[in-house]
């Protein structure tokens, strides 16, 4: 695990990981630290490291400069450390996502391998709990305790970071092993671990120099002091490691080491004095020069230097500094460097001071250095710091990277840079991204006055990439305002203009095209062209096969889902839906970004299915994603299942309220035609639960439309009023092939079963009840049986052949749960324990294993084990039938 530097000409080509938003991942946060060639050997501490790695905790805490990172890297970097050690430097700032980003990065860079299935974080802000849930079992089955050292962790704020950290470790078991080196006590419950004596602590007592120590330290500085020198020299300094190393430096230079001793004051404004007279002052003027410019940085490379300098002298300059362990280290094989941070500080404080005005044209030239080497976000982030917006909004959409204002791990940061962009800038790239950013925050009105600025700059002279972003902002700002017209409109611009983007920059940032489709899509979802909304979605998802393409996958496949569901294609809807969740679980993402649309899915098909609990648990996961701004198409699907929910459980009022509550000003402001007919048929529904007909006709006459949804509405609405034959005239209407739904022609056939029924056809009503079965068998429709009234069941009961054929209907339908017919249903084995009955019930709430064994403190392959046992009890063979046959036998 050592790091020892190759001659250019051998070293072999360093793996790079592209992020999901496209920079690199940065390999210095995985590369063990280069120890100082002048080490004091410190054996106790190294032994208590080693012996720390035999529990889950070790904690090495301690000030700035007390040696943390020294230790730990000389601990791993001498072989001490077992062979599955991970390194990680956590930086200042590192959301939740980040941060486990570059965790599971650091263990495939250290060649711990883990399952695919775990996936990774595609968005800075957070991760699912899903995704530590699987990392911790990954971990917990690797054949030798991985360790984990995590430097400086305490720089990282968010709690979020610490809660994760604590549930990995705990549920790892022997498979994780942490050290963690800090200033402060972090955010871990410390105590918990002191109290089941789990913990390693090195503190900065056990860190503070000793006289030998510090001894050790001057003689190999090769300065001999006195011993009450040297007494004198540790207690002023309190041991503190790089405040010795700071004397000893000066007193290399100094014409009495003994009297610098004396006059040394260990006080911060002190060091940062040394640092400039003692450090900065000492060397030649054009490395110091070289120095103030590099300070802007966090990382500084040769040729970075050199434009910053306007010299050519800064590979060897820099590599001097280094080996002379003047406050800069090498970080990489790449020859990235790094200051100190405590003298980087007072650079760049000397820097303003010596130079004023001077630090905004340095970052600004570093800006152009960072945009022309592909490091686009340090580009941004350089030139927002210099004040030059107008590069920083140019580079965002001249490299056609605006979509990662929306997706992606560094829209947060991004976000955030651009917010302090002053309104006023002139040009087509500034108003640009502020209409983008707007339209991030949902702030319509602020995105079109961004648009309207960009406008009067995009003339037929403006480069493809910004107008391209125009469109691609048009797209998104159509959806949300649900603007059909607008949104086919640029969605036709971006389309041409993406044939004139370069090929290698266009493949780069996939996400245009997907979110261009997926916009698209969604509008004419929602105004009912469920065709070509197919269409334009199902070429949206083949362009997600990218790494960080997550979000528009999920996106489009919700909408796909959505779009499945409402043609009655049940299966096809519920595995759109489950793979959304899915790519969503595995990338980290929230359950609030799409994740609604896919609840909501999946409660339609469950109240299809006749499955009302899980309905009713996917439509309120629906109801909490859905945000504050819901698509019409989801607002109007959500109320009709929730009335359809409403009504099965006999709350007619309530299943009204749902339906009304959609036109309020809380509601979608504009709704489509084919939406107003689906609430229209929903109130029908409702008002024949309640037994009048009368209401049931007048709401659908209400609204004119040629579905044959609304066909079939109007047809059962005539026959609950007693009007048999002009209701069979209407079904008599439905074409026999076309656009109607395999829920409609089963709803058709039970209509004219039920009809033939009560005229005394019964034979008649057989046939038409086998045709509404073989239509609705491959969908497994039951709740359209269940609505339909008792007269199916006592049909089937008449018929017990045709009930036996079809058992996959409701237990209610076919008669087995009336007085003295309980006897047909299957026998359980035996009773399910407590602990089944446990895992069973987390089933139902669609947990996965993983998911149930978190739960349950469990190991998965016991969940697994408890799942074969209740399939045996149930004499089902797959989880969805036995929830469904407990639910039957009354065990849930």
């Amino acid at each position: 695990m050592k790091n020892p530097a190759e001659p250019a000409s051998t070293r072999r080509p360093v793996h790079r990981t592209v992020a999901p938003s496209g920079d690199p991942m940065l390999a210095v946060r995985f590369t063990v630290p280069s120890v100082p060639k002048r080490l004091v050997d410190r054996p106790a501490l190294l032994e208590r490291m080693t012996a720390g790695v035999r529990g889950p905790l070790t904690l090495v805490n301690g000030p700035a400069g007390a040696g943390k990172t020294v230790l730990a890297a000389q601990w791993v970097t001498e072989g001490l450390a077992p062979p599955a050690t991970v390194w990680l430097t956590v930086e200042p700032g590192d959301a939740p996502g980040a941060f486990w980003a570059y965790v599971l990065e650091a263990f495939h860079r250290h060649g711990v391998r883990l399952p695919p299935e775990v996936g990774r974080p595609t968005r800075a802000e957070g991760v699912n709990q899903s995704l530590l849930v699987r990392l911790a079992d990954a971990l917990a089955e690797s054949p030798e305790p991985v360790v984990l050292v995590l430097d400086q962790v305490d720089v990282a704020r968010a709690p979020e970071i610490a809660e994760g950290l604590h549930f990995v470790l705990r549920h790892a078991g022997d498979g994780l092993r942490l050290v963690l080196t800090g200033r402060t006590d972090w955010l871990l419950p410390l105590h918990r671990y002191r109290a089941a004596d789990e913990i390693t602590e090195i503190r900065n007592a056990d860190l503070r120099f000793t006289d030998t120590d510090a001894e050790a330290l001057l003689s190999e500085h090769r300065l001999e002091i006195s011993e009450a020198g040297i007494r004198l020299l540790v207690e002023r300094t309190k041991g503190w490691a790089a405040g010795l190393r700071l004397c000893a430096l000066a007193m290399q230079s100094s014409a009495d080491p003994e009297v610098f001793v004396r006059e040394f004051a260990a006080d911060r404004t002190t060091i940062a004095d040394y640092l400039l007279t003692e450090v900065l002052d000492t060397q030649p003027p054009r490395t110091q020069d070289l120095l103030l410019r590099a300070s802007i940085t966090d990382r500084i490379n040769p040729e970075l230097a050199d434009v910053l300098t306007g010299r050519d002298d800064a590979d060897q300059t820099l590599a001097g500094l280094a080996r002379a362990n003047a406050f800069l280290e090498q970080v990489d094989e790449l020859a990235w460097y790094r200051l100190h941070p405590l003298f980087a500080e007072v650079l760049r404080a000397h820097l303003r001071q010596r130079a004023p005005g001077l630090e905004p044209l340095l970052r600004g030239r570093a800006a152009r250095w960072f945009a022309r080497t592909g490091r686009l976000t340090d580009a941004v982030a350089q030139a927002a710091a210099a004040g030059d917006w107008q590069f920083a909004a140019g580079r965002l959409v001249d490299c056609m990277a605006i979509g990662r204002l929306f997706t992606g791990l560094e829209t947060e940061q991004l976000g955030r840079t651009f917010a302090a962009m002053p309104t006023d800038l002139t040009g087509a790239a500034p108003a640009l991204v502020e209409a983008a950013c707007r339209l991030a925050d949902q702030d319509l009105p602020g995105c079109a006055a961004g648009l309207g600025r960009a406008d009067q700059y995009l003339t037929d002279a403006a480069g493809p990439a910004a107008r391209l972003s125009r469109a691609f902002v048009g797209v998104l700002a159509g959806r949300l305002a649900h603007d059909l017209a607008a949104t086919e409109q640029a969605a036709a611009d971006a389309e041409r203009l993406l044939h004139e983007i370069p090929p290698p920059l266009l493949g780069q940032h996939p996400e245009i095209r997907a979110m261009v489709l997926a916009g698209l899509g969604a509008v004419e979802l929602d105004a009912g062209r469920l065709d070509r909304a197919e269409s334009g979605l199902t070429a949206a998802v083949e362009g997600c096969g990218q790494p960080g393409m997550e979000d528009p996958l999920c996106d489009s496949l919700g909408s796909l889902a959505m779009v499945e569901l409402l043609r009655g294609r049940l299966r096809q809807a519920e595995e759109h839906a489950r793979r959304s969740l899915a790519v969503a679980e595995r990338s980290a993402h929230p359950p609030e970004r799409r994740a609604g649309l896919d609840h909501l899915v999946l409660a339609g098909v469950a109240a299809e299915h006749d499955d009302l609990t899980t309905a009713r648990t996917h439509l309120d996961l629906a109801t909490m994603a859905a945000g504050p701004h819901p698509e019409p198409a989801a607002a109007v699907e959500a109320a009709v299942i929730g009335s359809r929910l409403s009504t099965a459980e006999g709350d007619w009022e309530g299943a009204l309220a749902t339906l009304h509550g959609v036109g309020s000003p809380a509601g979608p402001s504009q709704l489509s035609a084919w939406t107003v007919d689906e609430l229209a048929i929903a109130e029908s529904c409702a008002h024949l639960a309640h037994g009048d007909a009368g209401a049931a006709l007048d709401v659908l006459d209400a609204v004119v439309s040629d579905r044959p949804e609304h066909a079939v509405a109007r047809a059962r609405a005539l026959l609950a009023a007693g009007r048999s034959e002009h209701a069979m005239k209407v079904l008599a209407e439905l074409p026999a092939e076309g656009p109607v739904t395999t829920t409609s022609r089963a709803q058709a056939c039970l209509l004219q079963a039920q009809a033939a029924a009560e005229a005394g056809s019964t034979e008649e009503a057989l046939l038409c009840l086998r045709e509404a079965l073989a239509f609705a068998r491959s969908e497994e429709l039951r709740r359209v049986f269940v609505e339909s009234g008792p007269w199916v069941g006592r049909l089937l009961r008449q018929n017990p052949q045709l009930a036996q054929a079809h058992g996959w209907l409701p237990a209610h339908v076919l008669g087995y749960l009336r007085a003295g017919a309980c006897e047909q249903l299957p026998l359980v084995v035996e009773p399910l324990s407590r602990r089944e009955t446990e895992v069973l019930r987390m089933a139902a709430q669609l947990l996965s294993t993983k998911e149930i064994a978190a739960e349950l403190y469990l190991s998965a392959n016991t969940v697994k084990t408890h799942l074969k046992s209740i399939y045996r009890k149930l004499s089902v063979t797959r989880r969805s039938e036995a929830v469904h046959r407990a639910r039957d036998l009354g065990v849930l």
